[in-house]
């Protein structure tokens, strides 16, 4: 007879109608989705992009569901899972855009739905990298070529 394993605990956190696209969303869960909680939580904090406020409270309550609900250890938990799906896209948020000739266009303002799941093992299945999930500051300054020292080495033959 084959020998059962016991399923792996996890603990769970859903946030529903979020006010921003799913696609925005997704960018910053692509780039969390299987890391440490403890390096998506830092990924996070420090990530200059809007969707990541949401993605961290989220991380947040589901590592306090998995404290306080099933005992886990919170230092040692790992992203397993996370989703992101489209809510509602305009039929709860309407918004006109006036166009030419007194027409009138819906806006639509897109909601979505996430789910976070942690556990104690890491992921078994490898991650694949996608692009576009990058979280990093959109402002950083591009490293450019020295010409002062170039400039004054030439000038000095």
């Amino acid at each position: 007879m084959a020998e059962q394993t016991a399923p792996a605990q996890q603990a769970k956190a859903h946030l529903k109608f979020a006010r921003i696209g799913p696609r925005k969303l997704r960018r910053v869960a692509d780039a969390i989705r299987g890391k440490s909680v403890r390096e998506a939580l830092v990924l996070l904090a420090f990530a200059d992009v809007y969707a990541a406020k949401p993605l961290e409270r989220l991380v947040r309550s589901a590592v306090a569901n998995a404290g306080n609900n099933h005992e886990m250890n919170s230092d040692a938990l790992y992203i397993s899972r996370i989703t992101v799906d489209g809510g509602p896209g305009g039929g709860m948020t309407k918004r006109l855009d006036p166009r030419a000739q007194g027409r009138a266009y819906f806006k639509r303002k897109r909601l979505s739905h996430v789910t976070v799941i942690v556990s104690e093992q890491p992921p078994v299945k490898k991650i694949k990298r996608r692009g576009g999930a990058s979280v990093v500051a959109a402002h950083q300054p591009a490293s450019r070529p020295r010409r002062a020292q170039t400039a004054a080495a030439g000038a000095t033959e």
